[in-house]
């Protein structure tokens, strides 16, 4: 499956599960390595940066951003291998 596909499927499907959140794309040239997503539900955030596989290549930064993001809120690299578990947690702090 293709990146695109995978996260527009992703976007739907967080919209569907929290139809009060807003999930914006990231523009990738402005800050290299910042998260593909942001999704704001309620006074919390989440960041993820989606990939085709579990082995496509990171691009340079992306690992410090989420991490760092992961120790301010909630931040993963999502793809189809871990998309049950990531979605399954991401929900659980978001709704908490």
């Amino acid at each position: 499956m293709r990146e695109s596909k995978f996260q527009a499927k992703l976007i739907k499907d967080i919209k569907e599960r929290l139809p009060d959140c807003i999930v914006l794309k990231n523009d990738p040239t402005y800050l290299q390595g910042i998260p593909d997503l942001t999704v704001f539900n309620n006074d919390k955030w989440a960041t993820l940066e989606v990939k085709k596989s579990a082995n496509a290549a990171h691009q340079p930064n992306q690992d410090y951003y989420v991490e760092m993001m992961d120790h301010m809120s909630f931040s993963r690299f999502v793809y189809p291998e871990n998309r049950d578990a990531v979605f399954s947690d991401l929900i659980d702090y978001l709704e908490d």
